[in-house]
């Protein structure tokens, strides 16, 4: 006798749902108190000293921020945040031949704070300043932006930081118009750079839709800016469908859809002001479905408290 078939009902058994995450909010670089600060060496103080000052300078300088930067993950762990956004300044002249050697050297000291990052589940990436061109008409800027994009590399494999875009370096288009130039130097960077970089919208250059496109093109991630996205677009609202549309794409482009970041911020003087407030006011629906979120507001720890009063469902 055959076996009975099993009826539709009995077929569809109900799927358990997977637990819904909430939004993780990140700190960028520093604190509003003045508890986290770093230290820095002008470029010209330390070309008026001569080799070995200048290595004694650039190591009581870097030990000095190490210690801050295990500070400042301490600071995020007994406040919940999950999220850190290291300060692109933390090894000022690095790239010189002097700044290595003393990082180098530091190579046991430095890989500790990896482990301890992942030891108290934080994330941390890292966002170059705005001198990285990588597709400037100029050979010197193009050269001028590889070598700060590999000391932002040597620091973050010294630092034990994985090879990943979990630990993302996100840096901008650059020179507008230049879709093409931006994916081939990328292909060209170095694999300690390549394996962490993501593409991040900007207000002028390189619209949303524009740095998706040199995204799918290089095969890097992008992170969504929403306040990029308006003001470039001249939308008057968070909601306008394309800012959902626009969340959801660049979500395609991370390896591991829970790794996808983007970043949060109002404008201070009016809602099209490229200016950042002091707080958030306004977030976009499409950011509750967001595992990660970088809160680039002006009152740092401040802002994410009161994110969080104000949208309980953030963690």
């Amino acid at each position: 006798m055959d076996a009975p078939t099993a009826t539709p009902a009995a077929r569809r058994k109900p799927r358990a749902k997977a637990p819904r995450l909430r939004p993780r909010l990140g700190l960028v670089c520093v604190t509003h108190s003045d508890d986290c600060r770093f230290r820095t060496i002008t470029r010209a103080r330390y070309l008026t000293l001569d080799e070995d000052q200048r290595r004694a300078a650039l190591a009581q300088v870097y030990w000095d921020n190490l210690a801050r930067l295990h500070w400042a993950l301490g600071f995020c762990h007994r406040r919940g945040i999950r999220l850190y956004r290291v300060t692109s300044s933390l090894f000022p002249l690095s790239d010189e031949p002097p700044g290595e050697a003393v990082l180098r050297s530091m190579a046991a000291n430095l890989s500790s704070f990896g482990r301890r990052a992942e030891r108290l589940g934080i994330r941390v990436l890292m966002h170059p300043d705005q001198f990285v061109v990588l597709n400037s008409e100029s050979p010197a800027v193009v050269n001028t932006s590889r070598i700060i994009l590999r000391k932002h590399g040597l620091a973050m494999d010294l630092l034990g930081l994985p090879r990943s875009t979990w630990a993302a370096v996100i840096i901008h288009g650059g020179k507008s118009g230049r879709a093409k130039e931006l994916a081939d130097e990328i292909r060209r960077l170095p694999r300690e750079v390549r394996r962490r970089l993501v593409l991040e919208n900007d207000e002028y250059a390189f619209s949303a839709k524009e740095i998706l496109a040199v995204c799918r093109a290089a095969g890097v991630p992008m992170v969504f800016d929403a306040h990029h996205h308006v003001v470039h677009e001249n939308l008057d609202s968070y909601e306008h469908p394309g800012v959902r549309a626009m969340v959801a794409a660049a979500r395609t482009t991370w390896p591991d859809p829970a790794w996808q970041v983007v970043h949060l911020s109002n404008g201070k003087d009016g809602f099209n002001d490229r200016n950042h407030s002091d707080f958030i006011t306004a977030v976009p629906g499409a950011y509750r479905n967001v595992p990660w979120i970088e809160v680039e507001a002006r009152g740092k720890e401040l802002a994410i408290d009161r994110l969080r009063a104000d949208w309980p469902m953030a963690g």
